[in-house]
């Protein structure tokens, strides 16, 4: 029996040439390891999301030529590939969102993405118009349900769309999934139940192929996956990596008892990758490798560095001591050991003066006033300064080093430590930065333990710690957990046990802080709910939640 090839590749947004000649080696590779056909994830002929990409022709035409020029390509194996068609009809939306089965050297049939998502990161609907016929294809005598990411994914007991795409193709043999979903470190369970449902359900196995990469914002991790009738899994891609596997249509087709699962189970390991994944990605597809930090002596600094290292080389990142006069001794000293532990050299640029001649400057026309947060600023922007002055001299991007946490309160300085052109951690709440630091020093003390013991501090004044403007960490994240990513009001959230005034205040810092963080860099994304991407909220509303 011949076998498919599954192709979980890490396309390009835009960069369709690319993406072309990566498909038409997997799909050389497939042939040679003696598949019939092989799949490739959605929209991959474009890369996933290419947003307003969608509105040009031109765009639009190279897509369509591509598609072309790689059907010409399959006259000995059979290719299912992702890519945006043109709706023919002019009502609607202009484009659909289309998987091609391309075979014999032609394009054979075309099927249209039925359920378009608009929830969370996804806003389909913008573009494209859904599909409202169905039929199957066939591929050496295998009748195939091709569906598209979301169109198996209204099997739960509260359905978004009124329709199932697969209930109308249940004449199949097999079932077809090319997917673009994206990661998050809840994600993953999720969507392997929701496989196994449409295996029972339907009772006919699956092939399942994601993209991997990060695009942006978005990390994939890919898993791609073979399902059998009994809901074992026969094959699973490793995460986050480009993979090209194969399986015999007999042992698909059949009902084995093997399963075969790759998962990694530690969050942490999860988090880990994806965050390492994402860095790479953004340097790599934006055409930089060296990147920037200012190296604090905290632990969102520390966490930052250790994966921008992990994720460039640590040749390729130049950590900035930028210490003040109200800089602590171990400060300088426990990012001095970080470096030394990581085999990675540093700069220092002492603050002190500069800051003392922006207070004598500003003097006189601070009008007596005390000194209070606006001096505590001039210091956080006095270092965004020198370190885009450094970025922009050698080449370098900037990452962010502030956290979901401080994001989501407003604790930080626009202009100053919340400047930069990639936010590594603005997922992750405080109390997951230390959980992934403890996680990277299981094995050996990487991130040096006095970094991780100590109060955190943003060492702008005289003896100061985050707990004199925040609540406890602890604290502090569970309250943003339900309100920012379960949409609990404060009410709610209340009546769980969480002291009203604490609520109250947190929530009041919550919403005030909107503006901040509609000018924040992007956020690598690993939870279900990020800023940025995945939240959106009017700066000026007055709502009291």
């Amino acid at each position: 029996m011949p076998k498919i090839a599954l192709a979980q590749i890490n396309p390009h947004v835009g960069n369709i040439k690319a993406n072309l000649d990566k498909i038409i080696s997997y799909t050389q590779q497939a042939k040679k390891q003696g598949a019939s056909l092989v799949v490739f994830p959605e929209l991959a002929i474009c890369g996933y999301p290419p947003l307003d990409l969608l509105y040009f022709d031109d765009f639009i035409k190279s897509c369509t030529d591509a598609i072309a020029e790689l059907a010409a390509s399959s006259h000995e194996i059979g290719i299912i590939v992702g890519g945006p068609s043109v709706n023919p009809i002019a009502e609607g939306k202009d484009l659909f969102n289309s998987a091609f089965y391309l075979y014999k050297g032609k394009i054979q049939q075309v099927v249209h993405k039925t359920l378009l998502p608009t929830y969370d990161v996804f806003d389909e609907y913008r573009y494209f118009e859904p599909n409202k016929s169905f039929s199957t294809i066939e591929h050496d005598g295998v009748k195939i349900a091709l569906t598209i990411c979301e169109d198996i994914w209204n099997l739960t007991d509260d359905p978004l769309y009124t329709q199932n795409p697969m209930s109308q193709l249940q004449d199949a043999h097999l079932m077809v999934n090319i997917s673009a979903s994206p990661f998050s470190y809840k994600q993953l369970h999720a969507r392997t139940e929701i496989l196994q449902a449409n295996v029972l359900k339907y009772k006919m196995p699956m092939v399942y192929v994601n993209q991997c990469g990060a695009q942006t914002e978005l990390i994939f991790d890919g898993g791609s996956m073979v399902i059998a009738t009994n809901g074992n899994q026969l094959l699973k891609s490793d995460a986050f990596e480009e993979s090209l596997v194969t399986i015999s249509l007999s042992d698909l087709l059949k009902n084995p008892v093997e399963t075969c699962s790759t998962d990694k189970e530690n969050e942490y390991e999860l988090i880990h990758d994806a965050l390492i994944l994402g860095i790479r990605d953004y340097f790599q597809k934006s055409g930089f490798t060296k990147g920037i930090l200012g190296l604090s002596g905290g632990v969102d600094s520390a966490l930052v560095l250790y994966l921008a290292s992990k994720a460039l080389g640590p040749q390729n990142v130049l950590p900035v001591l930028l210490p003040s006069q109200y800089s602590s001794a171990h400060s300088i000293s426990d990012s001095e050991q970080l470096c030394d532990n990581m085999g990675i050299q540093f700069k220092t640029i002492g603050i002190s003066d500069i800051f003392d001649n922006f207070v004598e400057t500003l003097q006189p026309h601070f009008e007596n006033k005390a000194a209070n947060i606006a001096e505590e600023n001039i210091q956080s922007r006095i270092r965004g300064v020198l370190l885009m002055a450094l970025s922009n001299k050698h080449g370098h991007i900037l990452l962010n080093t502030s956290n979901k946490s401080e994001l989501a309160v407003g604790y930080g300085t626009l202009y100053g430590d919340m400047c930069g052109g990639l936010s590594v951690i603005g997922d992750l709440y405080k109390t997951k930065v230390y959980e992934l630091c403890l996680y990277i020093n299981r094995d050996q003390e990487i991130i040096p333990s006095n970094i991780l013991t100590k109060a955190p501090s943003a060492e702008l004044r005289p003896d100061q710690k985050d707990s004199d403007s925040l609540p406890d960490y602890d604290l502090l994240d569970a309250i943003l957990q339900l309100y920012c990513e379960e949409n609990q009001s404060a009410r709610q959230i209340i009546e769980q046990g969480f002291d009203s005034e604490t609520v109250n205040r947190t929530l009041h810092l919550v919403n005030n802080s909107e503006y901040k963080r509609k000018q924040t860099p992007p956020i690598l994304r690993v939870s279900p709910r990020a800023f940025g991407i995945g939240r959106f909220l009017p700066i000026v509303a007055s709502y009291n939640l």
